[in-house]
Order: structure tokens, then sequence, then C-alpha cells
């Protein structure tokens, strides 16, 4: 056992204190507090022979707050550092750490550098805690991670960001002890990795002639000409060792075989068909799509001997998302590679792509990695997933003995909404708030605990269709990237989310030192719909004092003069409900705004055959009765989304109810793979078990409303309602996302 010397001389107190525990992010997995505290010195004594890298790093991080003197004497320095003898299960302990805080002494213990490192994280957040105080409690903390892979996502296809940004980024992870940086580098939007055999990736494929902007139903383009953005080879290595200076693994991504379009702007030869085609302006997914010829193999295997040089993660991401098989259906050569070795169908064609590429990078002495689709037509043999779509693709490649990092859209997305979207910045869609995140449990219950050791660990992602510049990424990704370090370190406790929250907004603190552009959603006020007796009820929460509330039902704007907020409100009539958060007389707060829309379903029991997808099912069935009408420019609260089912829905009207319209909306978005229904039936019932139908309508007329159904069904008078919404099944060829699933989003369903 070798022992290092770094103890901070200070003035103490033994006098003990019933102490609140410290506001660490993520969470340690033991803290005790103990008698008396550790008064900070102004000056640091560090002993010379401290782990150089992470020590500069500390004394980086802390040095406006205290000065540092090194010294080469054991005597008189500050802090013990003792590095344990090599453990015998070196990857379960290389991340473990102990530090022992007395009025003598700061004490740190652990197997590696990379667990001293995370020992300092934690001492930083002591000392920015206790700063003021100018003195840390004494108390003992025993710490290590659950999962091996705390992973973060930063999409640079859709928007560029720079080095420098890049290492902010990577900085982030740092802080809050994640280890892992997934860098998304190519998509169809752009290719932004130098790849010296191949020039014209960066020359042609690193731009475009303009970006989609605003809401993507709008369709409307900026006109300008985006690029040519890329990293080079040189600048690569450069954030690949400061990641690992900050002991986080750089995980590269390289789209294949779909997502291709930036690459075959620049190499058309590899596509299926001729071409001409260009960088791709608009979000979505599209048609062309690498061909399994050779010369594409041949160009793909180049391209992955530079990218395995310059990164040194164990594991490579080959994407395998999002691959239409539109263009290998139509393709001579596909048809007969399908037919040759005797594979079912074009998704046993992806399979068969996946495995070369598999066998390849194996043979470099590396491993693959894949969004969950790589499971089509049968999992490569060694090959790890993410599960993005939900958590069913990390359950199946755990009982198949498979590696699975879990990333399911509805807790590990942000890009999604965290806040209201009325007052929030345009987002891809979803809603998922700081709680939501905090919530994740990545193990599955479906799982048994043998299965349980395939799930490497948890990982959220940033798509950049709607962040243009970096101070957008801060907003998105703070304070979600804190809940999302303590699910993944394995310490969240969602039943005490209030106190988590708390530390939270004390680590404002830190990120305002920093100029973070943090995202203060938690202080606005939050609305969720209640059933009550007579119809519904809104109720309204804040992080603070919920005695700050103020808010109008007359659509005027609140102010410290309206009602204070004492409960939830009642709506028994179609209005509006205004709300801010006030404290000392002052403004804290956006202004909320709900518009309700009452109908004689609003509020009533209602029961779905089949659930909605978990990006999109906030508030479950009763969505579909809350009185608020979905806004089709944001997918966020107000929306409940199927993917490739019929929404089937009863509702219960309590008593025969005389009624002779029923409304609802459905939406389209092809871009999305979102599209209108195909048909629509509405059936009455006295009984809930004997159903008329007395309506129906095709798909024509759904289309020349827009999705705004409004249906006259005469004069009815029954207790019971029931919709069924049939979904436009298979996306049909020429569309994005052909082959694949279509989504169906309806909203509100109503009756007068």
């Amino acid at each position: 056992m070798r022992r290092f010397l770094f103890m901070f001389s200070a003035i103490f107190s033994t006098v003990f204190h019933a102490q609140k525990k410290p506001d660490l992010i993520p969470y340690p997995q033991s803290v005790t507090m103990q008698k008396g505290k550790f008064v900070i010195p102004e000056t640091l004594i560090l002993n010379d022979k401290l782990p150089k890298e992470e020590t500069e790093y500390f004394k980086k991080r802390l040095g406006s707050q205290v000065k540092f003197q090194n010294s080469n004497k054991i005597e008189g320095t500050h802090l013990v550092y003792v590095s344990m003898p090599k453990h015998k299960n070196p990857e379960e302990y290389k991340e473990k750490y102990r530090i022992n805080i007395s009025p003598k002494e700061i004490f740190i213990s652990a197997y590696t550098d990379q667990g001293y490192f995370l020992a300092l994280q934690t001492l930083i957040q002591l000392f920015e805690e206790y700063k003021d105080d100018k003195a840390i409690p004494a108390m003992e903390i025993n710490d290590y991670p659950k999962f091996a892979w705390r992973g973060m996502h930063l999409d640079v296809c859709r928007h560029f960001f720079s080095v420098d940004e890049v290492k902010q980024y990577i900085d982030y992870l740092a802080m809050y002890k994640l280890n892992t940086f997934h860098w998304h580098l190519t998509d169809d939007q752009g290719w932004r990795i130098e790849i010296k055999k191949y020039p014209k990736l960066t020359e042609i494929g690193s731009k475009r002639k303009e970006s989609m902007v605003g809401a993507y139903v709008d369709n409307t383009f900026d006109g300008k000409p985006y690029g040519p953005y890329f990293y080079t080879q040189e600048q690569i290595k450069e954030v690949v060792q400061y990641a690992q200076q900050r002991h986080i693994t750089v995980v590269p991504e390289i789209e294949m075989p779909g997502h291709a379009l930036a690459a075959l702007s620049a190499y058309p030869e590899l596509a299926c068909t001729k071409g001409p085609f260009e960088s791709a302006t608009k979000w979505g997914v599209f048609d062309d799509v690498f061909c399994p010829k050779e010369e594409t193999f041949t160009f793909l295997e180049n391209v992955l001997d530079e990218v395995i040089a310059l990164f040194p993660s164990q594991y490579i991401h080959i994407g395998g998302d999002e691959c239409p098989k539109t263009r290998w259906k139509e393709c001579a050569h596909c048809q007969e590679l399908i037919k040759k070795n005797n594979l079912k169908d074009e998704h046993g064609l992806q399979s068969y792509f996946i495995h070369r590429i598999e066998k390849y990078v194996n043979s470099k002495g590396r491993k693959i990695i894949g969004w969950d689709e790589i499971l089509e037509g049968g999992l490569a043999p060694n090959a790890a997933v993410m599960s993005w779509t939900g958590v069913n693709g990390g359950i199946e490649a755990a009982k198949s003995s498979h590696f699975a990092v879990m990333t399911p859209g509805a807790y590990c997305y942000f890009d999604h909404y965290q806040g209201d979207p009325q007052s929030e910045p345009n987002a891809f869609g979803g809603f998922t708030p700081l709680d939501k995140v905090y919530s994740y449990n990545p193990i599955p219950a479906e799982l048994n605990a043998e299965q349980a050791k395939y799930i490497l660990g948890v990982q959220a992602n940033l798509w950049t269709e709607y962040i243009t510049d970096f101070k957008q990424v801060q907003y998105m990704i703070f304070p979600r990237l804190m809940a999302l370090s303590e699910v993944a370190w394995g310490t969240a406790d969602p039943k005490n989310y209030k106190e988590f929250e708390n530390r939270v907004i004390r680590q404002f603190k830190v990120l305002d030192k920093m100029k973070v552009n943090y995202a203060k959603s938690i202080y606005n006020i939050s609305g969720k719909v209640l059933p009550a007796n007579n119809g519904i009820a809104y109720e309204l929460t804040v992080s603070q004092n919920p005695k700050g509330i103020r808010y109008t039902t007359d659509g005027t704007e609140p102010s410290i003069n309206s009602p204070v907020y004492q409960g939830p409100v009642a709506v028994s009539k179609s209005l509006t409900v205004k709300s801010a958060y006030f404290e000392e007389g002052k403004l804290k707060s956006a202004v909320s705004t709900q518009e309700f829309t009452v109908s004689k379903t609003t509020g009533k029991k209602i029961t779905l055959e089949q659930q909605p997808s978990e990006n999109y099912s906030f508030g479950g069935a009763f969505t579909l009765v809350d009185g608020i009408i979905g806004n089709t420019r944001q997918l966020g609260k107000t929306w409940l989304g199927f993917q490739g089912k019929d929404v089937v829905a009863t509702i219960d009207l309590g008593q025969k109810t005389a009624f002779s319209e029923v409304y609802f909306n459905t939406l389209e978005n092809k871009g999305s793979w979102i599209h209108l229904a195909k048909s629509a039936q509405v059936f009455v019932s006295d009984d809930g078990k004997n159903f008329k139908m007395i309506k129906e309508i095709g798909k024509d007329e759904i289309q020349s409303s827009k999705g705004k159904i409004r249906l006259n069904i005469g004069n009815q008078n029954s207790r019971y309602i029931k919709l069924k919404v049939e979904n436009a099944g298979i996306i049909p060829a020429g569309n994005p996302g052909a082959d694949s699933k279509a989504w169906l989003f309806v909203d509100e369903i109503g009756a007068n």
C-alpha cells in the first residue's frame, strides 16, 4: 500500500452538531455524519506525489475559492490519499472510493486514479456547498456506482458544436460522475469527422444548402447554407485526450445502413440508385440508404479503420436505426443477395449487413453497439444493444445474454420538452420533466437477477434538430443531467423526489457561477387535471411555497392581487386558467396558461383497449377527456401517441345522456411517421356491453377535414360512447419510414 499525504491544515471544532447531510449529486451510496467540522484553510498544501492530472483538475475547479501550495514533504500537507492494492475484480472496484472528513484531515482511499478522480468530484461539491461556512462537517462517505455505463449523447450532425463546446459538454459529464460520451458524428444532415481516405465526405457531406426552422409542421427553411462543419482528426484526438483526462470514454457513432444521405451525397455509388443526392435539409428519415454491395463494405471498413485508430473505446456505435427497406426492395442486387444467402426478407438483409460489420470490428479487437433495430432479423453474435424505442430491445438483448444500455425515449430523450410546452422553447415533442427522468429504473422488471447483469447502464440522448447553439444545449441537459446521474449511480429515490429537487436547486448556484444557461422549468407552475364530481379540477403545484401561486379564470393576467391558490380549481365550464408564482410581491415565474373546452365527456371514466406508447402517454387515457384540446405544433402533454395500434376508447357518461355530436383530432406529420387515421367509427350503448355503430367515416373524409373531426350523429341518448380510430398501418413506399408502423396521434374526445 502506498500512502500519499495531502491534509488540509485547519482550525477545527470538535463540538458535535446534529448536521443535515450534504447536497451531493449524485448522492453517494453511504454518508455517515460525524462529530466536528473541518475548517477550510486559505491555502491548501498539496503533496507533489498525488496523481497529477486529477489533482490539476481539482486545483483548476477550486482555484477561485482557495489557494494552493505544493510540497514534497508529507509533514504539514493537508490530505491523506491511500491508493489501495489492485483488487481481484478490478473492473468492479475501479470507481469505488472512500472519503473520511475529520476535524484533523480529509482522507481519501481508492483502488485507481479513476476512483480518486470521482472522490475529488465529491470533494469539489462539498467545498462549493460549504464555502460560505468556511467549514465542512465531519463525515464518512463510502461510494461506488451501480452501473458501468453512465452516458450522455450529443448529436453534432443536425447542428454542429465547436471543439471547445464539446469539451464543456464533457466537463458537465465529469462534474456529475458520468463516464461515457456518445458522439453522434454522421447522419443524413451532415458528416462531421475527417476521413483521410475519403476527403469528399467532409468536402461535400459536411454541408447542406439550408436547414429546417421552426415547428416541423410549418415545413419552413432558412435558405442559408450550413457548413462545411466537421472535426479534423487532430481535433478528434484532442477531444478524446481531454475526455480521458476526466476518465470519460468517448464512443463514436458512424451511422449505417440508414441515415446515410450525407455520405451518399459525396459517394453516390454506395447507394442502390444513381442519385444524385444531397445532405438532408429536413429532419426525419429518408429512403436512400447504404446498399449492401461489396464496394459499400470496403468503404465502411476503411472508414472504421480510421475511426478505430482515433477512438480507444471498447465499443464502436454503428447506428442501425430507422433504416427504410424501400430501396432494398426495389434493388436487383439486394434481392439477389437475399436469395443467395437464404435470408427471409429485407429485415434479414439488415441483419446480414450488421453481422458483416460486426465481424470486421471484432477482427480489430473491438465490439459494436447499435440502436435496438439491430435486433431485426437476428442479433449479431457479440453485439450490444442501445434500447431507445422503449425497454423491449434491452429486455430481448439481456434475455439472450447480450449486453444492453437502456435509453428509452420516454425517460432519456433530452430533446423532449421538460416543462409546459407553452412556456418552453420549441422542442422535438414528448414530455420528459425532471421528475420523470428521476423516476426511471434501468433494470426492467421482466428480468431476473442473472439477466439483469447484462444491463450495462443508462444513457440520455440529445438530438439537435431544434437546438441551434450551445446555450440551448445547456438549457436542454440541465438540470435533467443531474437526475440521470443519480439514476445511473444507483441512488435515485423517486419516493423522495422533493428532497432531490431541493438538492438540484442548491446546485444552481454552481451553474450560475459557471454561467450555464440551465432551464428553470421547475420554478414554473405545473398543472394537472383531476377528475371531480362535476367534471374536472385543475391542480397547480410549484417547487416553492404553493401560497405564492396567484391565478385567474377569466383570461386576465395574474397579479399579486389575484386569488391565492388554495386547492384544485373547479372547471365546470369552458374557461382559461392563468397562474403565476409570486415572492415578496414580485413575479418569479412564467405565466402558465391553460384553456379548457368542456363537453359532456369531460372528466368521465374512460378506458382504452390498447395503451399508448410510453413516449407519448402523459396522463394516460384520461388525457382524452381532460378538457384540453391538443396543440398541433407541440406534441408534449396533450396528445396520446400509438405506433401501429388502433385507438379504441370507451367513455362512461355515468347515465343516459343526450348528445348529437362527437369530436376528436388526429395529426399528420409524415416526416415524423405520423399519419392521419384510416377510418373512424362511433358506437353507443346503454349497458357497456352491447354497442351499436351509429357513424363511420373513411380516409377521404378525415383527410379533407385535416384531422379535425366533427361528426354529426343525430340525436342520441346513451350512457356509453365508444370511438374506434383506425391506425394507417404500415407506412407506404415513398414516405419517410416506409415499411415501418405508422404513428397515430389523438387528443380530446368530446360530445355535445
